[in-house]
C-alpha cells in the first residue's frame, strides 16, 4: 500500500444553505477542507495510507478536525493542537449565471503561527512514497513557508517522489514576501508541478510566444531551469455555466505532449475541491497503472466525479472512476 504524505492548513467550511447568498443566509453548514488533504482523502479511497501534518487549535474545533480526518480514514498522528484559532472559509454555492463565492477569514490562525520545529520531517517521510503540497501553504506565512522547505529537502534526501499544486492566493501573500520569491525554489525539489502556463510566466518569469504550444514551451522551459521537475500537468475547464462545465487535463513529460478526453458535467452540486480530486486521481495513476496518458484519464474521471458530491472531499471509488473513464456517463442505479 503507497504511503503518502500531505502538508498544508485545513479550514473550516461554513456553507450556505442549498444555493442561498451569504446575505440572507441564517444558518450555515459546517464541515472541513484544505487542498494537501483533499488529495489525500481522495487517494484513501484508492486504498492509500495517508497522513497529513498540520496544526489545529488546542480547543473543540480543533479536536472536531481531527475527528474528521479520522473519519475520512486520514491519519492525524502528525497533528499538532497548538494554538487557539482555525482557519474559515464561508461559500456561497452559485447556480446558472451566479457564480460561487468564497470569503476567506484565516489571519492568524494556528497553522499561520506554527513552529517549523515542530515537525520531525525525517521521521515523517520515512517510508514514504509521495508528498504533496500546494502554493497556498507558504502564501499564508513565513513559517510554514519555512516548514515546507525543510519537508522538501528532506524528501529530496530520502528519495520520495514530490508533487506540488503551485496554483496561489495572491491576496494571501501578506507577510513580505511575493509568490516569485518564494514559490520558485519550493518548485525545484518537485517532480510533478500542477500549473497553468499563465502561472509558470507570471511565477518564474519565463516567456512564450503568442501561438500555439505555449504551454508547452512554458514547460520546456521549466524543466530546463529546474531538472528535478519532470512532468508538468494543468487541469482545462470550459465554462457553460456555473452549473454546467466541461473538463480536460493536458501534460508535458519531456517527451510529448498529452491530452486527456474532455468530460461534459452538466449538473455540477459541488465544484470546490475538484482540482485536488484531479490530483488525487493523477497521483493513483503514476503510483499504480505508472502511465502518464491514463494518470491524466484517471485523474480527470477522478475531477468530473467529485463534481457531484457535496464537501471539500473526494469520496468516489476506483469502480466508478474506472466506469467513467470506460464512457459509462449515465448515472444508471447499481444494484
Amino acid at each position: 500500500m503507497p504511503k503518502i504524505v500531505t502538508f498544508g492548513e485545513i479550514l473550516m467550511r461554513l456553507s450556505t444553505p442549498g444555493f442561498q447568498k451569504i446575505s440572507q443566509a441564517e444558518t450555515f453548514e459546517c464541515t472541513f477542507g484544505g487542498t494537501e488533504m483533499n488529495v489525500g482523502a481522495a487517494l484513501v479511497n484508492f486504498g492509500f495510507d495517508v497522513t497529513h501534518v498540520g496544526v489545529f487549535p488546542d480547543n473543540h474545533i480543533g479536536k472536531k478536525a481531527k475527528s474528521f480526518i479520522r473519519k475520512l480514514g486520514i491519519s492525524d498522528k502528525e497533528i499538532h493542537l497548538k494554538g487557539k484559532r482555525m482557519g474559515l472559509f464561508f461559500l456561497e454555492t452559485g447556480a446558472v449565471s451566479r457564480a460561487s463565492q468564497i470569503v476567506y477569514d484565516r489571519a492568524d490562525s494556528a497553522f499561520v503561527n506554527l513552529n517549523p520545529e515542530w515537525f520531525n520531517w525525517e521521521e515523517i517521510l520515512k517510508d514514504a512514497d509521495w508528498f504533496h503540497w500546494c502554493g497556498i501553504t507558504p502564501a499564508v506565512g513565513e513559517k510554514p513557508a519555512i516548514a515546507l522547505l525543510e519537508a522538501l529537502k528532506v524528501a529530496k534526501k530520502l528519495g520520495v517522489k514530490v508533487s506540488s499544486d503551485i496554483y496561489y492566493r495572491s491576496n494571501l501573500w501578506n507577510y513580505g514576501k511575493t509568490p516569485q520569491d518564494i514559490l520558485p525554489e519550493l518548485a525545484s525539489y518537485s517532480n510533478v508541478v500542477l500549473a497553468s502556463r499563465k502561472n509558470i510566466e507570471e511565477i518564474f518569469g519565463i516567456t512564450t510566444e503568442e501561438d500555439k504550444g505555449r504551454f508547452q514551451m512554458a514547460s520546456r522551459k521549466l524543466m530546463e531551469r529546474y531538472p528535478n521537475i519532470e512532468k508538468v500537468i494543468d487541469t482545462e475547464r470550459i465554462q457553460i455555466s456555473a452549473s454546467h462545465n466541461r473538463l480536460n487535463a493536458r501534460m508535458w513529460n519531456g517527451d510529448e505532449y498529452l491530452k486527456s478526453q474532455t468530460l461534459d458535467v452538466t449538473h455540477i452540486v459541488d465544484r470546490i475541491g475538484t482540482g485536488d480530486a484531479f490530483l488525487g486521481g493523477f497521483i493513483y495513476g503514476q503510483l499504480i497503472y505508472k502511465d502518464d496518458l491514463k494518470s491524466l484519464e484517471f485523474g480527470n474521471a477522478s475531477s468530473a466525479l467529485k463534481h457531484t458530491i457535496p464537501g471539500d472531499q473526494n469520496l468516489v471509488d476506483i469502480i466508478e472512476v474506472d466506469s467513467l473513464m470506460a464512457g459509462d456517463g449515465s448515472g444508471k442505479l447499481k444494484r
